[in-house]
């Protein structure tokens, strides 16, 4: 019978008990190495960087883009509410006055023992719900008929304008909200893309540049280099006609060199469509704020028959713009880190062209 019984369970020993604790902290720790060497970034080489950087600053030039299409959206919201804000407030002061013209008579009918329309309207708790009630009041002989029937416009008045204020707060609301989530994706991905640059050397992050301006031999600028052979783009000169496609190309000459800084429409940086849309601002002709509002502006133009002050546009979602200036170069704002400058049109893959003017 004492074979069939259950074994005692033995307590453990304090070395027991150590060794079984050194042996489960080494097996965490064995997992935690594993773990982490999992989720360790990926070794890529300087080709994959800088194909992966310019996957994420093209993906960050289109989030810019919606950006400055939800600012512009955001600030003809904030422009209408201010307007409406603005009419409300003349239209109150006018209820004022026609509350302080019916007090005065209300003030007279009570002086003369008559509690007539007027007085029951300046006693009322209500004023609204009394000239609900007292609608027909406007159509009887009462010499106070006139300014009940003011006030009550005037209500009217007041009253619509303030909900159509509630209505564009509200839209103005959720166009703050869309233009905080697209500046956050901006941001994400410039962040990407600079701890990704971070990785190559300086020798390769320099190459990177000089291959992103499209002027391999160049400045960052898009200007010669010391001591190099002038190229087509430093033998174009800017239009001199006077025309205002001139005056457009005039100015982005004028821009090379400031600072690419996304959602800037200058004077001192420019994103893409902020520097197409000052420069033909400059020459007196109004663009929209987005590439993909300017690039249906005008006429569109065939690759081949471009002039200078055309709008030059890129990738398959237009999500980038130059201004160009001849012998097949544009001035353009790249990307963050970069300067306006003068590039090839065939640097990046083309999506079309139209003319403003």
């Amino acid at each position: 019978m004492a074979s069939h019984r259950k074994p005692r369970q033995r307590p453990l020993s304090g070395g027991t008990v150590r060794t079984a604790a050194t042996l489960a902290l080494a097996g965490a720790a064995t997992a935690t190495a594993f773990e982490g060497t999992s989720q360790a970034e990926p070794q890529l080489s300087p080709a994959q960087v800088k194909a992966e950087v310019d996957r994420l600053y093209e993906e960050a030039e289109a989030a810019t883009e919606q950006y400055n299409g939800a600012k512009e959206k955001a600030d003809e919201a904030q422009r209408a509410l201010t307007t409406l804000r603005d009419e409300t407030a003349r239209r109150t002061d006018r209820l004022n006055d026609a509350r302080r013209a019916l007090g005065s008579l209300a003030a007279n009918q009570y002086r003369a023992g008559n509690l007539g329309p007027a007085v029951q309207l300046a006693t009322a708790q209500d004023p609204q719900d009394y000239l609900d009630r007292a609608a027909f009041m406007s159509r009887t002989g009462d010499r106070g008929a006139a300014e009940i029937a003011s006030v009550r416009r005037r209500l009217d008045e007041v009253g619509k304008l303030r909900a159509q204020a509630g209505g564009k707060a509200a839209d103005l609301r959720a166009r703050q909200d869309e233009l905080a989530r697209h500046k956050a994706a901006v941001e994400e991905k410039l962040s990407a893309a600079r701890r990704l640059l971070a990785r190559l050397t300086a020798e390769e992050r320099a190459a990177y540049e000089a291959r992103s301006a499209g002027n391999p031999a160049g400045t960052a600028d898009g200007r010669p280099a010391a001591g190099s052979s002038p190229g087509p783009a430093a033998q174009t000169p800017p239009p001199a006609d006077g025309s205002r496609a001139a005056r457009a190309v005039s100015f982005a000459y004028g821009a090379i060199g400031r600072p690419y800084v996304w959602g800037a429409t200058g004077p001192g940086s420019f994103d893409c469509s902020g520097l197409t849309q000052a420069a033909w601002r400059a020459a007196g002709v109004s663009l929209p704020r987005t590439t993909y509002t300017q690039i249906n502006v005008g006429r569109r133009v065939p690759r081949d028959q471009l002039a200078p002050g055309d709008l030059v546009f890129f990738y398959s979602g237009v999500t980038h713009v130059g201004l160009y200036v001849g012998n097949g170069q544009m001035i353009h704002a790249p990307r963050p880190g970069s300067t306006v400058r003068l590039a090839p049109v065939d640097s990046m893959p083309w999506a079309g062209a139209s003319r403003p003017s």
